[in-house]
């Protein structure tokens, strides 16, 4: 196959697998991850400001996690707080291989925000297509949990203008995604000539 119908394939073959899809216990080797950063950190960027920031739970990191994030979302969430929510954080990240903390850090003075948060994303499409390239791996990004509460950012280096953006969650595929499907791509384009 050449290279053309390769990155075809997996662009479209690529899909979120969420922690109940997950194969409990089974760890991701570490030298896989490391790949997957590598390539996130390949990503576009502005002014080569390189704007992602990862920390990646793994082990007893993962209990740590959950233990952090459901405290501060009991703390900061006031009357949107929800037993059921604050319980599963206590859960999701123990369902996983890895979890990989995705920050944006900004450069203010020398770009506007979405610039950053574009390339950030750009990074993840690229852990998204790497983790997509090794067979029975998947995973997702989620911007749930404690992603917009302003002081979970500390736990994660970011400052007050930085961006923390979700997080990726990784693991063995026990049970397989559906194939996607889209519309035409036709139908969202305009050409001019």
């Amino acid at each position: 196959m050449i290279k053309s119908e390769l990155i075809n394939e997996l662009i479209r073959t690529r899909r979120s697998v969420f922690t109940p899809q997950f194969e409990p216990g089974k760890v991701i080797p570490d030298e896989i991850i490391w790949q997957a950063l590598e390539n996130a950190n390949w990503a576009p960027n502005h002014k080569f400001t390189e704007p992602w920031r990862f920390t990646v739970f793994t082990g007893n990191g993962l209990q740590k996690l959950a233990e952090q994030q459901a405290e501060i979302y009991k703390k900061y969430a006031g009357a949107k707080f929800k037993q059921n929510k604050y319980e599963q954080m206590l859960v999701t990240p123990q369902q996983c291989s890895h979890v990989i903390a995705i920050g944006c850090k900004r450069h203010a003075d020398q770009l506007p925000e979405i610039e950053e948060i574009a390339a950030v994303a750009c990074a993840v499409q690229n852990i998204y297509l790497t983790v997509s390239a090794y067979d029975g791996l998947g995973g997702y990004w989620s911007t749930g949990g404690i992603t917009f509460i302003e002081e979970a950012k500390a736990l994660f280096d970011l400052g007050a203008d930085d961006k923390l953006m979700g997080f990726f969650y990784l693991g063995y595929v026990k049970v397989p995604s559906v194939s996607g499907k889209r519309k035409p791509v036709q139908e969202k384009v305009t050409w001019v000539i």
